[in-house]
């Protein structure tokens, strides 16, 4: 499997003006990807004024990113901020080149920003079946919570996209290479660059690990789409040689 990484700046509160600079990206992807990856609240940044950009399930934002996974022939994902029944989420959308959705809402929200007190938190994993791979993803601070993204559907690949901040990069490639040691799974990392609306920092590291923690994509700081391609016979031959998946602790999520 292929998957394209896109990494951007992001302008703030403005769907439009990342529509446009996001299609750009895309449209320069010259060879077949299977899997396009965006950053998380891609049309805003990572706002807490979510009335001013929010959109619905059957707003412009989805119509595009169903006209992109379409007219690319791929899929495509990332968060964005969605309006439903009066709530605001942080709700990552999966879309299928056949126009298929499936989403999953960010079940840990960030409290340091204040995010828990205008968002309206997740409580389902979302395991997406694609080309053969199965799919966790996942957003941003969720990173720091391995029990949630532990590997008990025997998922292939795990992606975070995110809007994570420069003081913490390093935490942001530790735990990305943790999460694919332990969970013995591909881990796609897809970050922002630039400075926002609040004068955070951005630098990216946008990163793809093995399952052993290996990069095939080494963190990047510039603006740029990165491709990298997954191996499931590899992961698969991994995973039976080693077998650490099968000596894992049971456990119930409350």
């Amino acid at each position: 499997m292929k998957i394209a990484l896109i990494q951007t700046e992001l302008s703030w509160e403005n769907p439009n003006e990342n529509k446009a600079l996001l299609q750009e990206k895309i449209n320069a992807i010259s060879q077949y990807v299977d899997l396009i990856v965006l950053p998380e609240m891609f049309t805003s940044g990572f706002t807490m004024n979510p009335k001013n950009v929010a959109q619905t399930m059957q707003g412009e934002a989805i119509s595009w990113l169903k006209e992109t996974a379409k007219e690319k022939d791929c899929a495509i994902t990332g968060s964005l901020v969605i309006e439903e029944n009066g709530n605001y989420f942080n709700r990552l959308i999966f879309v299928f080149p056949s126009g298929e959705i499936q989403t999953y809402d960010k079940r840990h929200l960030f409290t340091l920003a204040g995010e828990d007190k205008v968002y309206t938190a997740g409580k389902e994993k979302l395991i997406v079946e694609y080309k053969g791979f199965k799919i966790c993803p996942l957003i941003c601070y969720d990173l720091r919570f391995p029990v949630f993204a532990r590997n008990v559907e025997d998922y292939d690949v795990l992606i975070y996209v995110a809007n994570w901040p420069k003081p913490r990069v390093n935490a942001w490639d530790i735990l990305l290479k943790a999460r694919a040691v332990e969970n013995m799974s591909y881990v796609i990392g897809v970050n922002r660059v630039g400075l926002d609306e609040n004068n955070h920092e951005y630098v990216g590291h946008s990163q793809a690990v093995d399952f052993l923690g290996n990069y095939l994509q080494e963190p990047q700081e510039i603006e740029g789409v990165f491709i990298v391609e997954l191996d499931k016979n590899e992961l698969l031959e991994t995973r039976e040689k080693l077998n650490f998946l099968n000596d894992g602790d049971e456990f119930k999520l409350a």
